[in-house]
């Protein structure tokens, strides 16, 4: 069973702030890899209608991030966005020391960057 835990959420549409974080993220050291982007994926299926927005206007998208340190301890960051707001969260909270340790480096480069948890 998966829980997420909220980090933090943006004003900004989704491809603006994944890029954001991810360029934060990767200017303090840590490697990020984009493992899944719901828009990216749903391309492919022409014929899919989004339930609340119409075919073509659906701005909601799931992008799920693998962020490493530098001895290759791994948390899996997810965002959530739709209308111009995105939510990141950690998929899973931290279990071992080193996940609790990268938690907070991950916290500590947003703090940086300004952003703010809410």
């Amino acid at each position: 069973m998966r829980h997420e835990t909220h980090l933090l959420t943006l004003n900004l549409d989704s491809k603006n702030a994944v890029n954001r974080i991810i360029d934060r993220l990767t200017a303090d050291g840590m490697q990020v890899i984009r493992s899944f982007d719901l828009q990216t994926a749903r391309v492919a299926h022409v014929d899919c209608n989004c339930p609340h927005h119409g075919k073509d206007e659906c701005d909601y998208q799931l992008v799920v991030l693998l962020v490493y340190d530098e001895q290759g301890t791994l948390l899996t960051l997810v965002a959530h966005g739709k209308d111009n707001k995105t939510h990141f969260a950690l998929a899973d909270p931290p279990k071992q020391v080193q996940e609790e340790i990268l938690k907070n480096k991950i916290l500590d480069a947003l703090a940086v960057e300004g952003f703010a948890s809410i």
